[in-house]
């Protein structure tokens, strides 16, 4: 059994149980659950609430805490609502009965990605309103749809939207990773997302037969150029500790396509990559290099993008920057932050090719990184630390002094 009402649970610990049993699973998430949740929310803590349908069945929800002064630009608070698929015969408990072990982990698809976030910000707003703070800028809470698969019926549609441009949103906070060390990592840029699918075709034939120019003759060649490539930045990585791991560009084979019979040999076979490009990554020439890869290997070979990330942004990380300033200056005392940028993709990227500056931060040190893992799950006083830690986060975000260009 869960231990929902456990005497002596913080009521922020309950709430977030409450919010992980909600089944928004991809790829048939419970949508309508979860904007009632958020309603309900924005009913009990005094909050704007404005719902704006992105896409049929796909909702952004945004909470609002008016500032003081609305000339000024706002500071949005983002997470998505949508979680992962599972693996449910893997899990030791039910990975939406939200489960707390008597250690005090909390067990549930989203604990850490990133239902925690969401209720994180919540229960920062509803401290800081209880004990009658107002600030200059107004704090918008976006929950959005669909950021597990891509944001493409979210975030993506949601910035094009003029509800979006309404908010004024002059700095945004999303998600980030935990931290298995003492340090809390804060993420500032991220790899550009390229889902490349390369075609090979060849002359076909008996399988008993020394066939020149086949299709699997040529795909092999782009595969090794590739891997190759691979191993280069897997050992770049390794062989320099200041790097980190979104500092290099990543590449995974994850799909193989071609064949019909054991004695047929194949005109056309395809292999499909994950590539992760880094920020400093010159784009036009590394399409040219994917290109020259393909021509290298023969007739025949071509590419395609399933998906194509172009507009790498970078937040700035200097205190000339107010925003930075404002973040870390909050963190200072408490909290050692290490910069860095994220290897994968989140829904910062759609907000920041819209020149609004994000920072990935999910407030979970020493903690093993879960997310879509089997057994995903935090522990309780961690995530009451990061209530802490947004208590702090958000009068600092909300007070930063005039811009020029506001004034």
């Amino acid at each position: 059994m869960a231990s929902e009402g456990r005497e002596g649970e913080h009521p922020s610990v309950t709430l977030f149980r409450q919010y992980l049993r909600i089944r928004t699973l991809q790829p048939e998430p419970d949508y309508g659950a979860a904007v009632a949740f958020f309603e309900e929310r924005a009913l009990q803590l005094g909050l704007g609430c404005q719902k704006v349908e992105v896409a049929p069945g796909r909702v952004v929800t945004v909470l609002t805490w008016p500032g003081t002064n609305p000339k000024l630009s706002s500071v949005l608070l983002n997470s998505h609502t949508d979680v992962v698929p599972v693996f449910q015969e893997y899990w030791s408990h039910d990975p939406f009965e939200a489960f707390k072990d008597a250690d005090g982990y909390i067990y549930g698809r989203g604990a850490q990605d990133m239902k925690c976030v969401s209720i994180q910000y919540l229960e920062a707003v509803r401290r800081l309103k209880a004990e009658g703070h107002h600030f200059p800028r107004t704090i918008h809470l976006t929950f959005v749809p669909d950021e597990e698969i891509g944001g493409h019926q979210g975030m993506e549609l949601f910035v094009k939207r003029p509800e979006f441009q309404a908010l004024r949103a002059g700095f945004a906070l999303d998600e980030g990773l935990a931290n298995p060390t003492d340090a809390f990592t804060v993420f500032y840029s991220e790899r550009s997302p390229w889902w490349v699918r390369v075609t090979s075709t060849g002359k076909p034939g008996h399988g008993s037969r020394f066939i020149e120019d086949t299709a699997a003759e040529k795909l092999h060649k782009v595969v090794s150029s590739i891997l190759a490539f691979r191993e280069k930045e897997r050992q770049r990585l390794q062989s320099d500790p200041q790097l980190k791991e979104g500092a290099v560009t990543s590449v995974n084979l994850t799909i193989l396509e071609g064949g019909v019979a054991y004695n047929v040999v194949p005109a056309t076979m395809s292999a499909s990559f994950d590539f992760r490009v880094a920020p400093d990554v010159d784009l036009k020439a590394f399409e040219g290099q994917l290109q020259d890869w393909c021509q290298a290997a023969g007739e025949g070979v071509t590419f395609e993008f399933a998906q194509k990330w172009t507009e790498p942004q970078v937040t700035p990380t200097d205190d000339s920057d107010p925003w930075w300033a404002a973040f870390s200056r909050a963190c200072k005392d408490n909290l050692t932050l290490e910069p860095e940028i994220f290897p994968a993709a989140t829904d910062s990227r759609y907000l920041r090719a819209v020149g609004v500056p994000a920072l990935g931060f999910s407030p979970m040190n020493r903690t093993p990184i879960l997310l879509h893992d089997h057994d995903e799950r935090l522990h309780e006083a961690v995530f009451l630390r990061g209530v802490d830690i947004y208590t702090r986060l958000l009068p600092a975000l909300a007070s930063v002094p005039v811009l020029p260009s506001e004034s």
